[in-house]
């Protein structure tokens, strides 16, 4: 198993991006069916770590907005401990394509029902990200969706320790954007970590969390 060759929680906060918060009107749901039906200009970000395989393996996420009477949730989980790759980490429910799915969103459909038991049923799929490469091989495209409650979920107890929910104006706020960086073998290398809660969201979710800031910012 891939151990982490540093401990995120440990680091030291370099600086707060600290961009202004995405305004509460760019989440209602019609304001983002309108934003991925005609996305606007923008640069997505990418972390400095190098990529460690030549052809990186096909994956999908899904960044599941949830329609919660107090606003809108994101839904995220913890991996259990000794998985492969990112074990112990909060992600999104995803994983790798199958040669069985259809597109990259039907990844990222069928890997969160796995995962977490969430049916397609209550998604809304409004679009995707740029695709995100991860250090650790993978070439991950983020599927963004609204998730209609009331709905059951059931975590896949080999891979998923706790599913949970971190509202999105708190993700989508620069002033909660640490960036930390590592002393690594092949240089110092930075990333993005959003603590909330007890729950430690940092590298590719933090990422891609990034990118939607931008995204819903432009």
């Amino acid at each position: 198993m891939a151990k982490p060759l540093f401990d995120p929680t440990q680091l030291p906060i370099d600086a707060i991006a600290g961009e202004a918060p995405v305004p509460g009107e760019r989440f209602e749901p019609a304001w983002l069916r309108a934003r991925f039906a005609a996305p606007p200009e923008w640069s997505p970000e990418s972390d400095d770590w190098p990529v460690l395989k030549p052809a990186p393996t096909a994956a999908s996420v899904l960044i599941a907005l949830v329609l919660r009477p107090q606003g809108l949730t994101v839904l995220l989980t913890q991996r259990t401990a000794h998985l492969n790759d990112h074990a112990g980490q909060v992600a999104f429910p995803g994983g790798r394509a199958e040669h069985y799915d259809a597109d990259a969103t039907d990844t990222a459909l069928r890997e969160t029902e796995e995962e977490t038991g969430l049916h397609r049923r209550h998604i809304d799929v409004l679009g995707t990200l740029p695709v995100y490469y991860t250090g650790t091989g993978y070439a991950v495209t983020p599927v963004v969706a609204l998730v209609q409650p009331p709905f059951e979920l059931k975590a896949d107890p080999f891979e998923v320790a706790e599913i949970f929910e971190v509202p999105l104006a708190f993700l989508m706020d620069g002033a909660n954007h640490q960036h930390r960086s590592a002393a690594l073998p092949s240089g110092r290398r930075g990333f993005y970590t959003m603590p909330f809660e007890g729950h430690f969201i940092w590298g590719a979710t933090a990422g891609m969390l990034r990118n939607l800031f931008h995204f819903l910012r432009a």
